[in-house]
């Protein structure tokens, strides 16, 4: 029953799914998507509502699968791991911190990256100065609800933490949380997940095409 993940290493969105993957030990074909090129794109317009990395193929059942908390939630469903990513017990608050992490951390930081690509210097620098205050204001929030937990929503990692990963990595690049003390250990913890780590060696081969490379801290070059 071979699943096919469409994806791009960089991508933080990607990231996500392949945390996710990885902590859970699931076997699954990669599938290397360059959006530079029209036939992958057509290819992903195909796969997705809105042509948008990553999808998941799952060739037993036919079913393509869309967004990343979805793809999550369709594999702890169909192919668990060794603990759930979306515990009975704390469903809600696990997709609350993940939309927390999506909407007020990742969002903020994807407009920041994506107006230094497309937008003059004089627009992209508009849009980070309100940008950077959503970070801010999401950092202070995680690290007051960050106190006494080892994950996001308690002691075990679940959905939330494959969120946080890649949206707290690029975020932090570009506007560091340090002085929040519970972010910044929480950070670390995800840093030191096999799961996490591969994915970062994975990516670092394509750190050049990351518009901030420069802001990246020695460590993670």
């Amino acid at each position: 029953m071979t699943l096919t993940l469409y994806y791009h290493p960089l991508a933080s969105a990607c990231w996500k799914v392949l945390v996710a993957l990885y902590a859970n030990g699931t076997a699954f074909t990669p599938r290397l998507i360059d959006l530079s090129q029209q036939s992958d794109r057509d290819l992903m317009a195909g796969l997705t509502p809105l042509g948008k990395m990553p999808a998941l193929r799952d060739d037993a059942s036919g079913a393509t699968i869309a967004e990343t908390s979805v793809i999550i939630e369709w594999l702890d469903q169909n192919r668990p791991g060794p603990a759930p990513l979306i515990p009975k017990e704390n469903a809600l608050d696990v997709r609350t911190w993940d939309r927390v992490f999506d909407f007020y951390v990742h969002d903020p930081m994807q407009r920041i990256v994506s107006a230094r690509l497309f937008l003059s210097e004089s627009a992209a620098a508009e849009i980070a100065a309100e940008a950077r205050k959503q970070l801010d204001q999401a950092y202070r929030v995680l690290d007051r609800h960050l106190i006494g937990k080892d994950w996001a929503t308690g002691p075990a990692f679940t959905l939330a933490d494959c969120a946080a990963a890649p949206a707290l990595f690029y975020a932090g690049i570009l506007q560091p949380f340090d002085g929040h003390a519970q972010l910044t250990g929480y950070f670390e913890r995800l840093l030191a997940l096999p799961a996490f780590a591969r994915v970062l060696d994975e990516a670092r081969p394509y750190f050049d095409m990351f518009p901030f490379q420069d802001q990246m801290p020695a460590r993670f070059r």
